[in-house]
Parts: C-alpha cells; sequence; structure tokens
C-alpha cells in the first residue's frame, strides 16, 4: 500500500478531509475502535463508498508517520476521480467512437501510472479502475504517468463487470488481452471498443474475461510467456490506434 505522501492522520484531520470533498481512496480504522469520533467517521467513508480497513494498533503504527494517528489513517488519492459518463462525454466531444481502457487486479501504482500514460498517447479517452484490488492515483502512480494523468480521465468504479455490462447498452464491445485468445492482428477491433487489461500473475478475471467479446493474444516467440502489464496494454492499445487508421 502507498501510502508514504499521501497518509491524513488523525481523527479531525481525516474527518476534515472527507467533509471537505477530498478523494479518500482507503480508510484504515484500528479494530475495536467503536467511540463516537470513529463512527462519524466511518458515517462519512460510507457516504463516499470508500474502502474501510479494519487493522490491528500494530499495523497503523507501521503505517504511521507521527505515531499520533489516533485509531485512524486515510490513504488519500493524489488526483480527482472522474465519471464514466464524463469519459464517454469527452468522446462524444472529440467527435470519436469510445475508447477506453479498463484495469483489472492491476494493484502496482507504477504500472497504473504506465497504462495512464500509454492511454493518453494511443488516444484513449479514459481508464477505468475497481475500487477493490487495485492501485488508485496516488503521487506514485502519477509520477509514473509522467504528467498524463493531467489529461487522461480516471473513473473508479465499485464493480468492473457490471461497468462492463452498462457500457455495452451503449454500443461499446469488449476486449481482453490473454494467452489463449485470438492473434490481436485477426480481429476487428474498430469502432467504439474496451481495452480490459489484467496483472502479468493473475490476468483478468474469469467473470471479466466472461463479459468480454473477444480475446486478443499478442504474438510472442521468446522464452517467458507474459508482458508486463503496461506493455500489454501498449502493444493492444496500439493495435487498436492502427486500426482506427491513425
Amino acid at each position: 500500500m502507498e501510502l508514504e505522501e499521501l497518509k491524513i492522520e488523525g481523527r479531525n484531520a481525516v474527518l476534515e478531509a472527507f467533509r471537505s470533498g477530498k478523494t479518500i481512496d482507503k480508510l484504515f480504522v484500528q479494530e475495536g475502535c467503536k467511540d463516537g469520533p470513529v463512527q462519524t467517521i466511518l458515517r462519512e467513508a460510507k457516504k463516499q463508498d470508500t474502502i474501510v480497513n479494519f487493522v490491528t494498533k500494530e499495523r497503523l503504527d507501521q503505517l504511521s508517520a507521527t505515531k499520533k494517528h489516533q485509531g485512524v489513517i486515510a490513504a488519500a488519492a493524489a488526483y480527482g476521480y472522474v465519471s464514466v459518463e464524463e469519459i464517454l462525454q469527452r468522446a462524444k466531444e472529440k467527435g470519436e467512437p469510445p475508447f477506453l481502457l479498463l484495469l483489472d487486479n492491476i494493484e502496482d501504482p507504477h504500472n497504473l501510472g504506465a497504462v495512464i500514460r500509454t492511454a493518453n498517447l494511443a488516444g484513449a479517452h479514459g481508464v477505468i479502475i475497481p475500487k477493490r484490488r487495485a492501485a488508485g492515483l496516488t503521487a506514485t502512480a502519477a509520477k509514473a504517468s509522467a504528467g498524463a494523468v493531467n489529461y487522461t480521465p480516471v473513473a473508479k468504479v465499485t464493480n468492473l463487470t457490471s461497468t462492463i455490462k452498462e457500457l455495452k447498452k451503449e454500443g461499446i464491445w469488449f476486449v481482453c488481452g490473454d494467452m489463449g485468445g485470438t492473434r490481436m492482428y485477426d480481429l476487428d477491433l474498430k469502432g467504439p471498443i474496451g481495452l480490459v487489461i489484467g496483472s502479468e500473475g493473475e490476468g483478468v478475471s474469469k467473470l471479466v474475461k466472461e463479459n468480454c467479446d473477444f480475446i486478443a493474444s499478442i504474438p510472442m516467440k521468446g522464452d517467458i510467456d507474459s508482458l508486463n502489464a503496461s506493455v500489454a496494454a501498449g502493444v493492444l492499445a496500439y493495435e487498436i490506434l492502427r486500426q482506427r487508421g491513425v
């Protein structure tokens, strides 16, 4: 968990962060803390649908820089998130068919930043990530994006599969990268499309894959069988860009 530059410690500071509208990716609360101030913080977290992790005092002490956390530490996003609708509107304003990147099981903020950078250069209109088991827009991710996070919006959704189903109603097709798929050159990747990338270890989860329309494989001639997630995203994104005639 990347907390170095983004942690907010102490009950008053965390509560003010929530009430000021600051985007909180995760809230860490000491197990057994049930007093009034903590309950108030938990209510604010629920309003924002923030993920809450109940941890031991020892774990909080490890995360804390001040050792005065008072039983709560919030991990704040370095940049704000947008809605999926705003990403679609961005494509509409540009007069282009939507091109989205969806990340499944990507927990490394360096990979997230690299994918945002690739998304920007490949002309994607936005990146969609899940709330759980995913890296957020930490300072590390922002730095790895080389500034692209300022130009390519990121949406955070509760359920990636549900989001895919809803976007299909908007006429968007989905393709995920997987070794067992059809060669990317043999697929028609033009038109409104969502590219789903999983981690190099676990890949795209079973349910998400089942809801994709196509499975694309990247031809490989080496001795190992997987690419870094951000590299795979780049290869597939540029094949989509090529097929769009750019």
